[in-house]
């Protein structure tokens, strides 16, 4: 399959859910905010919060990463986020435009090294993407992610172990323990698996 031609159509999904329902879970493709709030919970577990700290937001959207790292009083002082998505790197330039600590970037070569790295439901839409194409292509992403991270990073997938009835062909469903063995051996010896937050997805916390 031609993998660019591919990001171009996840490029457009988002385009569209962007324009349809605005900077909104709608707009990021999430159910709503309780959902996404709980599985940020998770993922800010790889932070130690005794100091300040900088982060990339891997496919970050418009930021409500952003927005929840202020509204939880947790100390950052530099927050980048990525997408691929110009749109979403402008509408989150300026819903943050007041805020030096926040910038948005659709480069990622344009992104230092920080203390940590965080993405939250990046992986879920595959579309038409066979399963072992798309596992390279989560991979690969996380070694970026380790990359830019200096102390650890966290990211969450959709469960092999959702209900098979509610489950779509062109969502990824990751498998926990792979994953888990894979950044066991390629990243860290501290890595912990996140499975029972009553969601039928997981995280995985990478500390360095």
């Amino acid at each position: 399959m031609d993998f660019n031609k591919h990001l171009e159509d996840i490029r457009s999904y988002f385009d569209n859910t962007l324009k349809n329902f605005g900077p909104t879970p709608r707009g990021v493709d999430w159910n709503n905010e309780e959902t996404r709030k709980i599985r940020f919970d998770q993922l800010i577990k790889v932070i130690d919060p005794s100091e300040a700290f900088s982060l990339l937001d891997y496919g970050s959207g418009y930021g409500a990463l952003a927005s929840y790292l202020i509204e939880t009083g947790l100390h950052f002082n530099q927050y980048i986020g990525f997408d691929i998505l110009e749109s979403m790197v402008l509408e989150g330039r300026r819903l943050f435009a007041s805020d030096p600590r926040v910038q948005f970037t659709a480069r990622l070569e344009e992104v230092p090294q920080m203390d940590y790295a965080v993405a939250c439901g990046v992986f879920n839409m595959k579309q038409e993407a066979d399963y072992q194409t798309w596992t390279e292509f989560v991979l690969n992403c996380l070694d970026q992610m380790n990359d830019h991270s200096s102390k650890g990073f966290s990211v969450n997938f959709l469960t092999k172990y959702s209900d098979a009835d509610r489950m779509r062909p062109d969502l990824y469903y990751a498998d926990p323990c792979f994953l888990f063995d894979y950044c066991k051996t390629h990243y860290s010896r501290n890595v912990a698996l996140l499975h029972d937050y009553n969601l039928f997805d997981f995280t995985l916390l990478i500390r360095k």
